[in-house]
């Protein structure tokens, strides 16, 4: 289970919990510009744009979860197990694995204006990086500074959805979450008068209860209304800092606590790591399980005209600041 997330104030940021029992020893990458990447069905792309996000790396091939472009977009794929279809490479269609989206797309397009017309006649096909990764069934959220899409293939095709709300879960697909939406339109940051019925002394006992009835539990319809509630009524100082930590803050609602949520098999559910990218300034922040602390990896650092990707470890032991 994962949330994805943009939020704007003074600033544009991007970002997710990643959800999982397990790690597949992820990293921070960079991926300069002038990148090739040859294409499972054919072809191949260089890269306009350099990449930051998270990353397994296999064979010097970033298989993101998570990215922004330097020029400001963003996408991330998330879970959405027993509905994602994959299909086999079709004539005519921009034949695109799962693990080929993001560094195809990132690295060409500059804003949605552009991901929507790489995303016409995009066919996700089934095939794996390797036989022993399968494909993780995934539907997408692309952001830049103006808004956001979501880009879902399932049974009977693609489907491209305007997301005015800014947020990406699991399950339900995304036609779902926006219908289950309508049901939490009386939700309120505030306090509201009664309208119980006239003559009853129904006054409030207490801040909050504008929100009363806010699900609380960890599915995805839960964490979508969540987040989406959060992020509507936050409020920030235009302070990149500030900004960054009330991203973390939202996200925080939403993530999960080890021993709270277990899988099938009895693992524990958690949120390996959040992330918070910068999409102003080209900063990838995140923070892991067991390290609260916030760690900043900045493109600028690095020459984006190199050959090489750049990998950070993730810092997962916990950073403490003595206080005396």
């Amino acid at each position: 289970m994962c949330t994805a997330i943009r939020y704007q104030n003074s600033g544009h940021y991007f970002g997710r919990n990643l959800d999982l029992e397990y790690s597949y020893k992820e990293q921070v990458v960079i991926t300069p510009r002038g990148r090739r990447f040859t294409l499972r069905s054919g072809g191949d792309f260089t890269t306009r744009y350099a990449l930051i996000g998270m990353a397994t790396v296999l064979c010097d091939y970033p298989l993101y979860y998570e990215a922004a472009n330097e020029a400001g977009l963003a996408a991330a794929g998330l879970n959405l197990p027993g509905l994602a279809r994959y299909f086999a490479p079709q004539e005519g269609k921009k034949n695109i694995t799962p693990f080929e989206f993001l560094p195809w797309l990132l690295g060409q397009a500059s804003d949605l204006s552009q991901a929507r017309s790489m995303l016409e006649d995009l066919n996700l096909t089934d095939i794996s990086f390797a036989p022993e990764l399968p494909l993780s069934p995934l539907h997408f959220m692309i952001s830049d500074r103006t808004g956001s899409l979501v880009v879902e293939q399932t049974e009977d095709g693609l489907h491209i959805y305007e997301n005015p709300f800014d947020v990406l879960t699991n399950n339900p697909p995304f036609d779902f979450q926006q219908w289950n939406m309508r049901q939490y339109a009386n939700l309120s940051a505030q306090n509201q008068p009664s309208r119980f019925g006239a003559g009853y002394p129904l006054n409030d006992y207490g801040v909050g209860l504008g929100a009363f009835g806010l699900p609380g539990d960890a599915t995805g319809p839960s964490r979508f209304v969540r987040a989406a509630f959060h992020l509507a009524n936050s409020r920030c100082d235009a302070n990149t800092g500030h900004e960054v930590s009330q991203f973390f803050h939202i996200l925080d609602s939403v993530s999960m606590l080890k021993g709270s949520t277990l899988t099938h098999e009895g693992k524990d559910d958690i949120t390996l790591y959040s992330s918070c990218i910068d999409l102003d300034n080209g900063v990838f922040y995140y923070k892991t399980y067991n390290n609260s602390q916030v760690t900043a990896i900045r493109m600028d650092r690095v020459d984006l005209n190199s050959p090489n990707l750049f990998a950070y470890d993730l810092i997962l032991e916990p950073q403490i600041k003595a206080g005396n």
